[in-house]
């Protein structure tokens, strides 16, 4: 028994350290261990329990990327924001070569299966413009965590599909048409900006379930925009218990004064929640909001935190910022 006891021990350490120094870099001109970013996605294993960083050089990757379920604890760290850029340019109801239609789902540029999944100071593109349908990003897994990245496209940019799962968007640039931010997840934005551009009706679409508490919780963030002058809703309810909230957030003048859309149906001001708490900036008119939203008070407002929004997922605590074992880094 102490043998195999000994054995295991010899391998686990063998293991760890291995994680400890293992590197994975993206770099197109080959001088990383990849030159493309699915390849680095290849090669996370099933089951993965080890956190694994991925780190990519400047360069704009054109390539259809997807991270399988059990593919867990995936970092990408982009070496510049604005010059690391993965993109792709499908959109729905594009015909593929077997003649079938792409849906909203599988147009994404980039689709997350895997959990404890994060992304830093990366480019996420949909190239496909006004096409259709079209995320840059879509996500399934839980406690999906992005910090300093960017969403670009149009319409359904940021594609929060997984059913509740959490996911944690910081300092983020998002931007947009209609339903730019939309579906089914428990999704915190902290001090992001999100930009509202012409052609566009609405900003969230919300797909809450009706066993999940939280929906959107936006925190201090800002919406701003080339879109014309009161030309946009805060959010509608792509599902009737859809639940969005705008926390301390400064809105432009490009937000509509009545603040919510119903989307025509008329359940669907009972049943879902949208509020706000001190909403500031040209586009905050509580007065003029419909009668069926909220505007929450301050006990109110601080019932909305990482421990109760996130059901104890705290994505800033130490745990989640520790450096990956894998630092890929050169």
């Amino acid at each position: 028994m102490k043998k195999l006891l000994l054995v295991w021990l010899l391998l686990y350490s063998s293991c760890l350290a291995f994680a400890q120094t293992k590197q994975i870099i993206v770099a197109q001109d080959g001088s990383g261990t990849y030159t493309t970013v699915q390849a680095a996605l290849d090669a996370v294993p099933k089951g993965n329990d080890v956190p694994i960083t991925i780190f990519i050089k400047k360069g704009t990757y054109k390539e259809k990327l997807n991270l399988a379920k059990k593919q867990n604890f995936v970092k990408l760290l982009g070496e510049d924001l604005n010059a690391t850029i993965l993109v792709y340019d499908d959109y729905n109801g594009r015909q593929t070569e077997s003649g079938e239609k792409l849906g909203t789902s599988e147009a994404a540029s980039f689709r997350v299966f895997g959990n404890n999944f994060s992304a830093e100071n990366l480019t996420f593109q949909n190239s496909a413009g006004l096409a259709g349908q079209a995320p840059a990003m879509w996500v399934y897994g839980d406690k999906a965590r992005f910090v300093n990245c960017r969403f670009l496209g149009f319409r359904d940019t940021l594609y929060t599909y997984g059913y509740g799962s959490r996911q944690f968007y910081k300092n983020c640039y998002i931007e947009g048409t209609t339903d730019f931010i939309l579906g089914a997840a428990t999704a915190w934005f902290e001090d992001c900006t999100l930009f509202c551009k012409p052609k566009g009706t609405c900003i969230t679409a919300a797909s809450t379930p009706d066993s999940i508490g939280f929906g959107y919780v936006f925190q201090r963030c800002k919406i701003v925009g080339d879109a014309p002058e009161e030309s946009y809703f805060l959010g509608r309810p792509w599902k009737p218990a859809a639940k969005t909230v705008f926390l301390s957030c400064e809105l432009s003048n490009i937000i509509k004064p009545k603040g919510w859309d119903h989307w025509g149906k008329e359940d669907n001001k009972q049943e879902a929640f949208f509020a706000e708490f001190k909403s500031k900036g040209p586009g905050a008119s509580p007065k003029a909001r419909t009668t069926w939203s909220r505007q929450l008070n301050a006990d109110q407002a601080a019932f909305y935190n990482y421990e109760t929004a996130l059901r104890g997922w705290n994505p800033l605590s130490e745990e989640a910022l520790a450096p990956s074992l894998s630092t890929a880094k050169p």
